[in-house]
């Protein structure tokens, strides 16, 4: 599998596929698993998606570290891609875990869909 390298190959990736409800609901389960209330509507715009995101996961960083790391935990996001990221600006940090998460939570459902 390759795994799509930019957020608007992801977009585009599972809306051709059909696929970009179950990336919401998928979302939707890993934030609530690690008891993040942020609930997206389905038809959500991916511009809002990417937006909101940033915004929830840069005020985790900055202001509930705990929180953000088990919801890195939860979602499955690998350590070392972690630590390959540049922590030295906040804003761009969590631009880039963002994507992972999306990117990660988009392999989930491939998976799912296509093995299933």
């Amino acid at each position: 599998m390759q795994l799509p390298t930019t957020f608007e190959h992801l977009i585009a990736k599972a809306e051709d596929l059909d696929l970009y409800k179950k990336l919401i609901q998928q979302v939707n389960k890993d934030f609530l698993l690690a008891n993040i209330s942020l609930d997206f509507e389905e038809d959500i715009l991916p511009s809002s998606l990417k937006y909101i995101l940033h915004e929830v996961i840069y005020k985790l960083i900055q202001e509930k570290f705990t929180e953000y790391l088990n919801l890195l935990y939860i979602v499955d996001i690998s350590e070392n891609k972690i630590k390959q990221l540049d922590g030295s600006d906040m804003l761009k940090l969590s631009e880039q875990v963002t994507f992972l998460i999306l990117q990660r939570e988009w392999q989930k459902i491939w998976y799912r869909q296509t093995y299933s």
